[in-house]
């Protein structure tokens, strides 16, 4: 991923991170039980900052364009947001629990995003 494509994406993500988040607390707060409001809130939260380092990343490849490192993180953040809150949203409102088998998937990729982001990091001197 680019840098310019990373940035963008950071900024969209969290942009639909603000937004859901806003959504859960108003529109949603009288339509779901307090369990399905509290996974949306995980799924925002979890949304929001990973949409933050996927900002981070897109920095980091801007000052270093080679740092494959950098760009392995951006796609992970952003699949992680995909698959991890993806999975929260559509089980905070469906009530599906098969939906909850799809998060420790985005977890992984948000791990992977940190690691990568750190040796990118760290190779960048």
């Amino acid at each position: 991923m680019s840098a310019r494509a990373a940035i963008v994406a950071g900024a969209l993500f969290a942009f639909v991170a603000v937004a859901a988040g806003a959504f859960g607390a108003h529109a949603l707060r009288s339509r779901l039980a307090p369990d399905a409001l509290a996974v949306w809130h995980t799924a925002a939260q979890y949304h929001g900052w990973h949409a933050l380092s996927l900002l981070a990343a897109g920095l980091l490849l801007g000052q270093r364009p080679h740092a494959r490192g950098a760009a392995w993180a951006a796609w992970s953040f952003a699949a992680g947001i995909v698959l991890f809150s993806g999975s929260l949203y559509a089980l905070a409102l469906t009530g599906v629990r098969e939906f909850g088998a799809v998060t420790p998937f985005g977890g992984i990729a948000f791990l992977g995003g940190w690691g990568a982001l750190a040796w990118a990091a760290w190779k960048s001197g």
